[in-house]
């Protein structure tokens, strides 16, 4: 059965990650993912939108698929159905990105095992700007 990483080590992952992809990002500022996105961007951490057949968000230049990205990241953040997690993982682990953040109500146990297997960190039904405001935000 999955688990999260400990509150620690999400503190720690927190710490060391500051260009974040976020798969699914919509251009609505009244999503979920915008808000999220544009909250994290506020604590100084570069977005990357990636979403097909969008140009640019939050004054980010947005690309179609991880595998687009010209730079590394440190870690992805998805705002996808749960079932489309697999194919993502799939690139994670093609590129070699070794931080993956599922959102809230974003859950797929065997993608999330086998990103784990890849030797990559899952953090799996959780919320990114929650978790910074918890364990980074004095």
């Amino acid at each position: 059965m999955f688990t999260n990483p400990s509150p620690d080590q999400i503190r720690s992952l927190l710490q060391e990650i500051r260009t974040l992809a976020v798969v699914g990002l919509s251009p609505r500022p009244e999503r979920p993912s915008y808000r999220v996105s544009r909250a994290m961007q506020g604590f100084g951490y570069r977005i990357v939108p990636v979403r097909p057949a969008v140009t640019e968000i939050l004054g980010e230049q947005a690309y179609p698929r991880l595998a687009d990205i010209p730079f590394p990241v440190d870690l992805v953040n998805v705002f996808r159905a749960g079932d489309e997690v697999g194919p993502i993982v799939d690139e994670c682990i093609a590129l070699g990105i070794k931080r993956l953040w599922l959102q809230d109500g974003v859950v797929n146990q065997e993608a999330a095992e086998r990103a784990r297997a890849a030797g990559i960190t899952v953090v799996m039904d959780r919320c990114l700007w929650r978790d910074y405001i918890e364990h980074i935000v004095p």
